[in-house]
């Protein structure tokens, strides 16, 4: 599991990915014909899940309609595939991350999911021939307009039915952050990062709480039980808890030398809101608290680090990934803007989605503003804080900016599966 953490995008039409053929039907300029499909298919409602931990489908299959105008607003218009006005689209990452999901669909552990996969019409077999189409699509699509005419002619749009029951899903945004570290203790980087304890799985429940694990100010040191299995030393303990937080970062040693770190494992406790905790206390407001205002408050007040951070009880376990890229809860990498985490006990993994929410974009100024959009995205990973189907962290990608825009991501949007009309 992932969970927060990785790729970046840049446009160009070449493909090397999972079947050479892509690369030579890129340059064919009509979109090819669609497979066989009914000529009025029908939408009917879902039969009851088969899962008895469900009561309400997390899925709906939705008529959203044939006609929309303006066509910028309406859903599948994703502008940010393709280039225009000097800028380079992300054709290149979308086609990877599909390809991503397509080699995920092709094991034994999608095989096995899928078999148990509650809701009736949402099948392996369907997840990847709609992937394989779409991404046929995006391929020979031309323009916008182009791709979206073709997947809501040849698509239908399962709808999350949010926490509400009414389609309402919240947003949250994570990513790769990257940190300077060392592979030794010194009086600078002396707060570590642990491997997973290789008798993990042998650990009696409940599991030992983080403040038992690393001390109330994250120096326990050679006390904890974790002593021998450090892996990175950080210099700041704000830094290792955000290493947890996100599950992965790319890690520049102080000997020049660089790495990275993926998520190995953790302990067995709930996702608590460090910001929610504040708020609580009357540290600071709620409404209107971001990750950057979080992190502002620790660094103007870094004595209470001790107070806060022991709160969140788990405690993430991590393995050296050298420097490749992070991988999501389906054990493939997470691509900037194109995955997103779900709750996979409720939404289909791999599988291709459309999420219509608002995000942060730079602007012409330095800062960053907000702008609505609909964009095709891949279900690849999976949080401890992602739970229910009005859940969705998406994925920014790594560095400072990325941090930036995720950290001030949220509010509340809409999520949609796509799969082939059948």
């Amino acid at each position: 599991m992932m969970r927060k953490t990785l790729a970046l995008l840049s446009l160009s039409l070449g493909i090397a990915v999972v079947n050479p053929f892509w690369s030579s039907v890129a340059q064919v300029p009509n979109l090819p014909p669609p497979l066989p499909l009914p000529t009025t298919p029908k939408l009917r409602p879902l039969p009851p899940l088969t899962n008895p931990k469900v009561e309400v489908p997390p899925l709906k299959l939705t008529d959203i309609g044939s006609d929309c105008t303006p066509r910028h607003l309406c859903l599948g218009w994703d502008e940010q595939i393709f280039s225009q006005r000097g800028k380079l689209g992300d054709r290149k990452a979308l086609l990877a991350s599909i390809d991503n999901s397509l080699r995920y669909l092709a094991k034994d552990e999608a095989i096995a999911v899928y078999q148990n996969y509650p809701i009736q019409g949402i099948t392996l077999d369907r997840v990847r021939r709609s992937l394989l189409r779409f991404r046929q699509l995006v391929v020979y699509s031309k323009s916008t307009a182009q791709l979206q005419s073709a997947v809501r002619r040849e698509f239908v749009f399962y709808k999350s039915m949010g926490n509400d029951g009414k389609g309402t899903v919240k947003f949250t945004a994570y990513y790769e952050p990257i940190y300077t570290a060392s592979r030794v203790r010194t009086a600078i980087y002396k707060y570590p990062l642990y491997r997973l304890p290789p008798d993990f799985s042998q650990w009696a429940k409940p599991h030992p709480k983080r403040i038992d694990l690393e001390g109330q100010d994250g120096l326990l040191g050679d006390k904890s039980q974790l002593r021998g299995l450090e892996l990175f030393w950080m210099r700041d303990r704000l830094d290792a808890y955000m290493v947890h937080i996100q599950g992965s970062a790319q890690i520049r040693l102080a000997n020049g030398k660089a790495t990275s770190v993926g998520y190995a494992g953790g302990t067995d406790y709930p996702w608590t809101s460090i910001g929610k905790e504040l708020a609580k206390d009357g540290k600071l407001p709620l409404e209107g608290l971001t990750m950057p205002r979080l992190i502002s408050f620790f660094r103007q007040q870094p004595q209470e680090l001790s107070n806060y951070l022991p709160r969140w009880e788990r405690f993430v376990f991590f393995k050296e990934t050298s420097g490749t890229p992070a991988t999501g809860s389906i054990h493939v990498p997470v691509t900037a803007e194109r995955s997103i985490a779900t709750d996979k006990s409720l939404m289909p993994p791999g599988a291709l989605a459309l999420i219509h929410n608002s995000f942060p974009y730079p602007n012409g100024s330095g800062g960053l503003e907000s702008r609505t959009v609909s964009r095709f995205v891949l279900d690849q990973d999976t949080g401890s804080a992602i739970k229910g189907p009005g859940r969705v962290d998406y994925f920014m990608g790594t560095g400072k900016l990325a941090g930036d825009r995720a950290g001030i991501t949220g509010g509340n949007g809409s999520l949609y599966y796509l799969l082939l009309k059948k």
